[in-house]
């Protein structure tokens, strides 16, 4: 223990063993144990010979991992039940699953020994979940000494999840796994909030260096010697039998000895500094009379919290255990306990045992049992084979693939989606446990071998608002009530490639085609296909790389329902576009979507994007961005000078952007790239802002980017800023209010959370990706770290801000070579529009009015000095009754 001083004053509790007298026995046995060894032999079971604790193998409790062993040499030294391990070399989550009673208090130790066990000597890191989450970051540091984290919690299910996590610093593993039914008693390890994560647990007195756990402890508490340089050592003979226990029942072998100051008039300290000042504790020191007192000796002590008093005049009786515990938790930057004799006692303080717990947060609940009961049968009733394993909605960066889940504050999170079940190999009925998704939106079984009738209880699903049945082998008629829905405009319903499926009413009509969307846009045929592939199509679960965009088969739209595209006279053959890209000789760039190519048109430049035959998303972004470009124009938006539209040769013809995209500038990855000064940043985040502000206002029905990132921002010959990609924009419908409901899409560390849990799709959602980008600009770092830690930026800024040190956020390349008001504005700005509330996030419009005050006095600082050679901080004026300027309505 570390000395140190000062904290907060706090309440107490005493139990003493003249309690609980009446209910002291309890027998040795192991009624309340489980004891697994991890990566025992499946089915093999054992006693271990030193403590008599019976092992069993983890083969139930988990379906994932590699099976190892230690070396012998470590065998030689330590006890059977961690001989082996269990390594999870694959998937990123391995969790044991592992039934419980609910509501029981339970002590859990996970046990983890490298001991080179597969000969690598790499010391591994990596979490150890319970359930949803985060226990302990488990760092190995010696290979041969164990590590042993223990939790006292009380689950709120019929079991728990114990989940290893692989963070990328090597293989999880686990050598066992024990819990200990512990006292469901009032008092006994309680708190306020949380669960109780050990901190330190130690025998006071003793002199035989020796652990002691079961049988010594009824509860298998591991307690392990102390030796402090202040204190010495007393004992006495007491037995098991003879010590009056109270319910903590610390081991008589424990309470057997104690620990006195050497200088009796000295106080005894017990003091720690936690590793953070918020970090909460409870602590429990047990104590007892080791000696049979004369009648002329008294012993008698106070007990101090940061030199206030904690419990006052503390009398131990002869062979009766007493705990003392705070009842709310104590933090701060130190901790210090002290026990001081008082004025008529001439023996000083006693203590022999010292337990010491840190509050752990349990703020994310479990998904709500019923839709975990029914998400697991589907697992093993279709033989899902992806890595599905511990709770299905949480943490959210562990969500299972495939699913979506809504979160509503302390209740459990609920399932909303069943998406990429699409395309699995499904086979047989429809399983009724998905009428227990009770919140179910969405549910896309398509292109699946599923049979049988389209069973009613889908009708029932009140809030499912898509169903895709398509290509599938269903018989029989669609449910009257799953059509009514559809007709009725609440379910987006669509069967079609059901060779023996039919609507009851067409039956005889040869009709197997049934495709009602939500919403039919104006604006021909295409339009229409364009919209229910979008709603139809599935999403992707975020990674950490790369964009999340729709997952689907790519519709077949025939040429000549490309109505809108043929209309327009800027489309070139593709012989043309060989010829203006010198047979595609020179990348500019390559994406998702395909290459870009550099070409000319009478000697102008272009950007030539061509769609890439494996582009999955790729033709239906090819025409969400024709249509927008044809119809949209702004000095912030790129250009569409035309586009190629022949069979399997596609691509569009952008005006060309000179100095590339933002990214490469503000990375500096680049040497061509030109280092930006803070004039020059502001003007480009004028631009982009602007350019939004057009989508959101100056458009009717307003237009949603949905990809706004640095990458998207381009860069002409002066540097104005140009925002590009609009492959996956979205309109609002001037009926839907200020938000669409749509499948999320979009770029991880850009993508608003609000719309990423609700699929709530709103103009803050453009607005919070803005404000990530322009924490881009003030800072030069990527929107999340590429570090171990994954650090979004926003958090990196926040942390930041609260030193007050704005020279530490602006990029260290400027060498404060800017006016510090006009960066704090624009820190305060981009922390407000990444708010996670979206209804704290300013508007466009505001956006727009606050950035150009911040370059106002930034022009005013250099007064005329390096200004700006472009020509983007005026703003055109649009008139917004011209077709020219302002979109048609979709």
């Amino acid at each position: 223990m570390q000395k140190v001083m000062g904290m907060s004053k706090s309440f107490f509790s005493f139990l003493s063993g003249y309690l609980v007298l009446a209910v002291m026995v309890q027998s040795q046995d192991q009624s309340g144990f489980i004891s697994i060894d991890c990566g025992a032999p499946a089915k093999s079971t054992y006693i271990e010979k030193t403590t008599g604790i019976h092992y069993i193998s983890d083969d139930k409790f988990i379906n994932s991992g590699v099976s190892n062993s230690i070396t012998t040499e470590f065998q030689r030294v330590y006890q059977q039940h961690i001989w082996n391990l269990r390594s999870f070399p694959q998937g990123t989550r391995n969790c044991y699953e592992i039934n419980i009673t609910r509501g029981s208090k339970y002590l859990i130790r996970a046990t983890f020994l490298y001991g080179n066990y597969d000969g690598l000597n790499e010391l591994p890191s990596f979490d150890l979940h319970l359930g949803p989450n985060l226990w302990e970051t488990v760092k190995i540091t010696n290979e041969s000494v164990p590590i042993f984290p223990e939790i006292i919690h009380v689950p709120l299910l019929d079991y728990i999840q114990i989940c290893l996590v692989d963070t990328g610093s090597g293989t999880p593993f686990v050598s066992a796994l024990e819990l200990r039914t512990l006292i469901s008693m009032n008092g006994v390890y309680n708190t306020q909030s949380g669960s109780l994560s050990l901190y330190s647990r130690f025998d006071l007195g003793s002199t035989s260096n020796r652990t002691y756990r079961y049988s010594y402890d009824a509860y298998d508490r591991i307690w392990q010697y102390f030796y402090h340089k202040d204190w010495k050592p007393i004992s006495a003979s007491i037995s098991e039998d003879s010590l009056t226990q109270n319910y903590f029942k610390p081991p008589a072998i424990v309470m057997s000895t104690a620990a006195t100051p050497i200088n009796e008039s000295s106080p005894m300290l017990v003091d720690w500094e936690p590793e953070n000042a918020t970090d909460q504790f409870y602590i429990y020191m047990h104590y007892t009379e080791l000696q049979v007192l004369k009648k002329n000796q008294t012993r008698s002590f106070n007990i101090t919290l940061n030199g206030e008093m904690f419990f006052p005049k503390v009398v131990p009786k002869y062979g009766v255990t007493n705990t003392m515990a705070n009842v709310e938790a104590i933090s701060g930057e130190k901790i210090q306990f002290l026990l001081q004799k008082t004025e008529d006692s001439n023996l000083p303080p006693i203590l022999s045992a010292i337990e010491i717990y840190k509050v752990q947060k349990i703020s994310q609940t479990e998904t709500d049992q019923g839709d975990v009961d029914a998400i697991s049968t589907i697992k093993y009733s279709y033989g899902v084979t992806r890595n599905w394993q511990g709770d299905p909605c949480g943490p959210l960066a562990y969500i299972w693939e495939g699913l979506n889940c809504t979160y509503n504050g302390q209740n459990s999170p609920r399932i909303t989606t069943l998406r990429n079940l699409s395309s699995s190999g499904l086979a047989g009925q429809i399983d009724p446990s998905i009428s227990k998704f009770t919140m179910l939106e969405k549910l896309d079984l398509s292109n699946n071998s599923l049979n049988g009738s389209v069973p009613n209880f889908l009708s029932q699903l009140q809030n499912l608002k898509i169903l895709n049945l398509e290509s599938n082998n269903f018989t029989g008629t669609v449910p009257t009530d799953l059509i009514e829905n559809s007709k009725k405009g609440s379910l987006l319903l669509s069967v079609g490639q059901n060779p023996y499926l039919c609507e009851s009413s067409s039956c005889n009509k040869k009709k197997n085609n049934i495709i009602i969307p939500i919403v039919v846009p104006v604006g021909g045929v295409l339009i229409l296909l364009v919209a229910a592939a979008a709603i139809f199509s599935t999403i992707k679960r975020i990674k950490r790389r790369g964009s999340i965009e729709t997952s689907q088969q790519v519709e077949k739209f025939e040429e000549q329902n490309d109505t809108y595209l043929q209309a327009t006279k800027r489309q070139y053959p593709y012989p043309d576009v060989l010829k203006m890209t010198n047979d595609f000789s020179t990348i500019l760039g390559k994406g998702g979507f395909g290459t870009v190519y550099l070409g000319y048109i009478d000697e102008t430049p272009v950007a030539v994007k061509m769609l890439s035959p494996s582009s999955v998303q790729g033709y239906q972004q090819f025409q969400a961005e024709v249509k927008l470009l044809m119809r949209v124009h702004h000095r912030n938006l790129t250009s569409l000078i035309g586009y190629c539209n022949e069979e399997t040769n596609k691509g569009l013809i952008y005006e060309y952007m000179a100095n590339g995209n933002l990214q490469e500038h503000l990375s500096g990855q680049d040497r061509k790239t030109k280092l930006l000064k803070w004039e020059d940043r502001l003007c480009i985040a004028l631009d982009t802002a602007s350019g939004l502000e057009y989508l959101h206002k100056g458009c009717r029905p307003p237009i949603i980017h949905r990809d706004v990132k640095s990458s998207n921002i381009l860069l002409n010959e002066n540097f104005s800023a140009k925002i590009a990609d609009f492959g996956l924009s979205k309109t609002i419908p001037t009926d839907s209010g200020t938000h669409v409901s749509t499948a999320v899409a979009g770029t991880p560390g850009y993508l608003d959370p609000e719309y990423y849990i609700t699929n709530r799709l709103t103009e803050k959602s453009d607005v919070f990706s803005f404000g990530v980008v322009l924490l881009e600009i003030i800072t030069s770092l990527p929107a999340i770290s590429r570090n171990h830690e994954k650090t979004h930026i926003s958090e990196w800024v926040s942390s930041m801000v609260d030193k007050g040190d704005i020279k530490a956020i602006v990029d260290s390349r400027l060498s404060g070579d800017f006016d510090s008001n006009s960066v704090w504005r624009a820190v305060e700005m981009a922390m407000t529009c990444v708010s996670p509330n979206p209804n704290n996030r300013p508007t466009m419009s505001e956006v727009v009015n606050e950035l150009k005050e911040c370059l106002e006095t930034e022009v005013a600082r250099t007064k005329n000095n390096g200004a700006h050679t472009g020509d983007s901080v005026e703003l055109a004026s649009l008139n917004m009754t011209s077709s020219e300027f302002s979109p048609l309505a979709r």
